[in-house]
């Protein structure tokens, strides 16, 4: 199972990223967890403590590997199709039965040039995604930047998780409409941080019931892990049933 996850800065999606994660390493999955938002925070929502993380590099800020893979030490031309399988085993770090590996974003020059570390990135997505017999939750940025027409087709569900307000729907109906245009198919909401009905009724006016998968509810939980550096699935709360009742609905729409 390939899950990308997306939405606005704060709605959650993290959260819910790592809370998708142990589930599924605790259901005796393989679980590669991939951190592709700039404000990297995944590995704390899996329970990975401060000093581990410190520890990761993102593969895109690996300059001098993706010289060296793409062939870019010598002339200044270099490959496109860099070798990467091993880089998710090599560089990924383990907690719980999920491999966490920071991906990072490239920054890029004038003119939207393709460097080393673009090409690198660009071909372990394909590699990831593309890998048999592992499931991938991936935390992206508020956008699907790191998906493409090459990619789209082996991701089995795109989820934008929303909270109640007018803007984060917005900005899930954007998600969706580019992610239909590169072909992702199954495309879905979570909402996230309902604290009473009227946001609940809220959200089911102005999301289709097909695509909702389920509500996470505000939580006291989140922010108890927060302050203990815990992952909000080790406190085994009220989010945590929430999130399995999503996995559980993601399995059966994607089994349809």
């Amino acid at each position: 199972m390939k899950i990308a996850i997306t939405g606005k800065g704060g709605v959650g999606k993290t959260t819910l990223a790592g809370l998708l994660a142990r589930l599924l390493a605790d259901q005796g999955d393989t679980v590669l967890a991939i951190d592709a938002d700039p404000d990297a925070n995944f590995g704390s929502a899996i329970g990975i403590t401060p000093e581990a993380l410190a520890t990761i590099t993102p593969i895109s800020k690996m300059k001098k590997l993706a010289e060296k893979r793409t062939g870019a030490e010598g002339d200044g031309m270099y490959s496109l199709t860099p070798h990467v399988a091993d880089i998710p085993d090599k560089y990924a770090i383990n907690h719980e039965g999920v491999k966490l590996l920071l991906l990072g974003t490239v920054e890029q020059g004038g003119g939207g040039c393709i460097c080393p570390e673009h090409a690198l990135v660009r071909t372990l997505m394909k590699h990831i995604l593309f890998q048999k017999g592992e499931s991938v939750v991936m935390d992206m940025e508020a956008g699907i930047e790191h998906l493409g027409r090459g990619t789209a087709e082996s991701v089995d569900a795109l989820i934008t998780v929303v909270e109640p307000g007018s803007r984060s729907i917005q900005t899930a109906k954007q998600i969706q409409s580019l992610a239909a245009d590169i072909g992702l198919k199954n495309t879905f909401v979570v909402a996230s941080k309902v604290r009473n009905d009227e946001e609940l009724e809220f959200l089911q006016a102005n999301i289709s019931e097909a695509t909702l998968l389920g509500i996470l509810p505000m939580s006291e939980d989140v922010r108890k892990a927060d302050m203990h550096n815990v992952a909000p699935y080790d406190l085994h709360g009220e989010i945590v049933e929430a999130a399995r009742g999503i996995l559980q609905r993601i399995e059966e729409e994607l089994n349809q």
